[in-house]
């Protein structure tokens, strides 16, 4: 089975800052540009941080408020600081949480969940840019069509990988969600196909008429 890798999903072409960009400038660059954030980078082009929108209206939401109607909101320490900041270095989140380019889609979407971020910065070997992968870019392997999902599991997992006969387990795939159906010799097998079937990029949902001709499930102890 193939992933699609954060290379093959990744921009390439990436609007960066450096670490001394002033305030006005750093927002001039989101607005010509199109984007909500930027990496910044040394003078090795390596990622320091990133810049954002968000990191931007800190210095917004610490001003007065000339009418009076809302209060000044509670700032830590690091936020007060980002607040006050006008170079991109001092207005940044950093550390940059990073990717490879061989990464899994899995591997990323995951690593932007623990961390809580938008986009990750992709760095080769050495840790400099090459990239910059988004939560958008990593929906993209939703596009794929149902009959290229159909041929990956049908041909490359089930036959391939399983060693199935073309008869024995078939796969159904309507936008993107998997039914399987058929037999197999062995219960245990089951789930196994299921998460395989899982793992295959595009896929959303996976629904099981399986039955087996073999109960090699032990039975769980009963308790007294």
């Amino acid at each position: 089975m193939h992933h699609r890798t954060v290379a093959e999903l990744m921009t390439r072409d990436v609007v960066r800052a450096r670490g001394d960009l002033p305030f006005k400038e750093i927002v001039k660059l989101l607005a010509e540009n199109d984007v909500t954030a930027v990496p910044v980078v040394d003078e090795l082009d390596r990622p320091m941080g990133v810049v954002s929108e968000a990191d931007l209206l800190r210095k917004s939401a610490d001003l007065t408020d000339p009418s009076g109607r809302t209060p000044i909101p509670h700032l830590e320490a690091w936020e007060r600081a980002k607040a006050e900041g006008a170079r991109a270095e001092e207005l940044m989140s950093a550390p940059a949480v990073c990717a490879r380019p061989e990464w899994t889609v899995v591997e990323a979407a995951r690593l932007m969940e623990v961390q809580d971020v938008k986009r990750l910065p992709v760095v080769d070997e050495t840790d400099k840019l090459l990239g910059i992968v988004s939560r958008r870019d990593l929906l993209r392997v939703f596009l794929r069509h149902d009959d290229a999902i159909r041929e990956e599991i049908n041909r490359d997992l089930l036959q391939q990988t399983m060693g199935l006969a073309p008869s024995s387990v078939t796969a159904e795939v309507r936008q993107g969600e998997v039914v399987l159906s058929g037999s197999v010799e062995f219960k245990s097998l089951i789930p196994i196909i299921e998460r395989l079937c899982r793992s295959v990029d595009g896929v959303v949902s996976v629904t099981e008429h399986l039955a087996f001709r073999t109960d090699d499930v032990p039975s769980s102890p009963t308790s007294m």
